[in-house]
């Protein structure tokens, strides 16, 4: 009898709806369906859109309450640490609730953000809704996610990670309807897309990360999920405390201190250092500039990485990573240069140095720092810039010029999975030895150039090869028209 008394219980609880049942309906993230004094909705947390994101700001929201969505359907734009990334439906379904406005303040992972239900009827029975903490179950990561050449956790990360099997001929391919429209207008075959959705689906994400066959040796490993532009870091006010002040960190500043923190643990770095003759190359700058206008005026930086890609085409084992089970040299020399510095400090890509030409590059340069330069509005108030995806990107080398705060030379730390960095000290007057007879000494232009190298990638006479290569160069830069 106590049986029976039980299961009978068991049903009506059931029946009543006091239970509920989880399932995927946005990319990476899990929710709960709830029956209880609401319609069946969905709670929906915010997603964890990288392995290495916790939090994230939801910069703004595409949809509002009472807005129907199909599957591919970009839900709002969320900024992590690394890039601002859409968050795209996987699924149909209404917008019944939102729980977080867009703004400034971090979210953690997994704290309720949003309502959905399937039925836009329902919708008005939310207007009250409130959602605790315990409303979303933890977000988890994507079955897959882009290659990131560094992640701030205590395990290594491989720089490029196998991606889930594309479709083979034959199979049905299982994508959103945004996916196949981006994969038609760029060209791809999408049945040669690996998928990280849910099932192996293929969303947009993938469609924008997808590197053809004939390009993935040419193309370094792109930093970000999805290629989206980053945003500018945002500095905040100090924490003032007992005798000191706590200056919060942006998200882009915490993200480069554990990727070089992992870095340095990693790389098994040695330094190569070389004083070079800046005669001939401030000669050649002044007379390039002679045929340019003032808008198009040529700096030593520039004639600088030109030198850097010439040296790289002519020692391309520099231009590799190390994969664990293999090297990979890269055909492309796409330089990382150091811009800014503090919380606004990036490494936009210069693509391709080693077959460009200088003015190309000039103007690559110049454009990346205009966009750090800080704008106000007509109220005085800063400009928030998005970035091109150039800024999130990860070039074949880094370069970086403390020339300009007077350093003489630097040994920089080599960022994964990069085997290289080049660290350009001031360039100033010294007093060298003379090639003359009848002179002991003489006065020249010189600068000093120190290579952190990857001693797994490139070992010392490599390293000095590419040195003496970049030295002639420079002080024979009329090989550089070559």
């Amino acid at each position: 009898q106590n049986y029976n008394t039980l299961t009978m219980m068991a049903s009506r609880l059931i029946s009543l709806g006091l239970r509920n049942t989880s399932r995927q309906l946005l990319k990476g993230q899990s929710v709960r369906r709830w029956f209880a004094s609401y319609p069946p909705h969905d709670v929906v947390g915010m997603p964890s859109l990288s392995p290495t994101m916790e939090s994230g700001v939801i910069s703004s929201w595409n949809l509002k309450e009472g807005d129907s969505f199909g599957a591919g359907d970009v839900i709002c734009a969320i900024e992590t640490d690394k890039a601002t990334m859409d968050f795209e439906a996987q699924d149909d379904g209404v917008v019944a609730k939102i729980l977080a406005e867009a703004g400034p303040s971090d979210i953690a992972c997994g704290v309720p953000i949003l309502v959905t239900v399937e039925d836009e009827a329902d919708v008005a029975s939310f207007s009250d809704f409130v959602a605790d903490a315990s409303a979303a179950a933890p977000s988890e990561p994507p079955a897959a996610s882009s290659p990131e050449p560094a992640a701030p956790t205590p395990t290594p990360e491989p720089a490029a990670p196998q991606a889930p099997p594309a479709v083979t001929s034959g199979e049905r391919v299982v994508a959103s309807p945004l996916a196949h429209t981006l994969a038609k207008e760029l060209g791809h075959n999408i049945a040669a897309i690996a998928g990280t959705g849910p099932g192996g689906r293929i969303i947009a994400a993938d469609v924008k990360e997808f590197i053809p066959m004939e390009q993935a040796a040419a193309s370094p490993t792109e930093v970000g999920a999805d290629g989206a532009p980053a945003q500018a870091a945002m500095s905040s006010e100090p924490i003032v405390g007992a005798g000191y002040k706590d200056y919060p960190l942006s998200d882009s500043a915490r993200e480069i201190a554990a990727r070089l923190a992992q870095s340095k643990r990693n790389v098994p770095h040695y330094y190569l250092t070389v004083d070079l003759s800046m005669d001939e190359i401030i000669k050649m700058r002044a007379t390039l500039n002679e045929s340019v206008g003032e808008d198009e005026q040529i700096g030593v930086y520039e004639l600088l990485l030109k030198a850097v890609g010439a040296a790289t085409k002519a020692v391309p084992s520099v231009n590799a990573s190390w994969m664990e089970s293999i090297v990979r040299v890269y055909d492309n020399v796409d330089i990382n240069v150091a811009v800014g510095n503090g919380d606004a400090l990036y490494t936009p890509v210069i693509a391709d140095v080693g077959s460009r030409g200088v003015k190309a590059l000039s103007e690559d340069l110049k454009a990346a720092v205009k966009t750090l330069e800080e704008e106000v509005d007509d109220e005085g108030n800063p400009i928030v810039k998005e970035l091109s995806p150039n800024f999130s990107k990860m070039g074949t080398l880094t370069v970086m010029n403390l020339g300009m705060y007077g350093i003489k030379s630097c040994a920089p730390i080599v960022t994964e999975p990069q085997a290289a960095a080049l660290a350009l000290g001031v360039i100033e007057n010294r007093i060298v030895p003379s090639e003359k007879e009848d002179e002991l000494y003489k006065e020249s232009i010189m600068m000093t150039a120190t290579m952190s190298l990857d001693h797994r990638v490139v070992d010392g006479a490599v390293g000095a090869q590419w040195l003496a290569a970049f030295k002639s160069h420079v002080e024979n830069p009329t090989t550089l028209l070559l």
